[in-house]
């Protein structure tokens, strides 16, 4: 399974390929191990689990890429920048706030609840490695599954900056504008998604991914306020 580093203590992982992995139990005790670090004073807390959650988030990275199929160079960047936050409460711990409830699609599928980085909202230029929001779906066991990001510009940042008809893109990709009145009860604005840590039939950077779904979001919802 792995060495002892000699001077960290740490182990390294060598082989997993003889192991058939189940992603979601990755996830699951990569999450239960997250939280039970933050609950340790970090005097106390051993070498060996901070060497193993970060085994288990770059586990969890690679065992996604395969199962997803995803080989986007777009989407592994997001993949990267975005493994720790496979945690909720990491997310929140770095500042990023609820945006939105479960949103469900017109028709079919769903683009999840939303977190977002407040001061990446005024960012004109885009960076793969900086989402402005975050998706998770909510689960069964009232756990939420991240499942992608957005990029966002609004429209009236970019037309402070550039003039009709320029439109915002990342990395090639121009992105979509959402006019205003909107479903979201917010200003228009320009959006990207990227399913990143899941597949979506109709596209890694499609709107609505019909495999995420709003069936178990919580009573208790966000509003579109950070976004306004």
């Amino acid at each position: 399974m792995g060495r002892a580093d000699s001077k960290s203590g740490c182990y390294h992982l060598i082989h997993v390929g003889a192991c058939t992995t189940n992603l979601r139990v990755i996830r699951s005790c990569a999450i239960h191990a997250g939280e039970t670090t933050m609950h340790r004073s970090s005097n106390t807390a051993s070498r060996s689990t901070l060497c193993a959650l970060a085994a288990l988030s770059l586990l969890t990275e690679s065992a996604l890429a395969q199962e997803t199929g995803e080989s986007s160079p777009l989407a592994e960047k997001v993949r990267h920048a975005t493994a720790r936050f496979v945690d909720i409460n990491v997310a929140f711990g770095e500042g990023w706030v609820p945006a939105t409830p479960c949103v469900s699609g017109p028709d079919t599928g769903a683009m999840g609840v939303h977190l977002v980085f407040p001061s990446r909202l005024d960012h004109v230029v885009l960076d793969a490695s900086q989402p402005q929001a975050l998706i998770y779906e909510p689960t069964a066991s009232g756990a939420m599954r991240l499942v992608g990001v957005e990029f966002i510009v609004t429209a009236k940042v970019w037309a402070a900056h550039n003039a009709p008809p320029a439109v915002p893109a990342l990395e090639g990709n121009l992105l979509n504008y959402i006019g205003e009145p909107n479903r979201f009860g917010l200003p228009s604005f320009y959006e990207l998604h990227v399913w990143a840590w899941e597949r979506n039939p109709r596209g890694t950077l499609a709107d609505w991914n019909t495999h995420v779904t709003c069936d178990h979001q919580p009573l208790s919802a966000a509003s579109g306020a950070a976004l306004r």
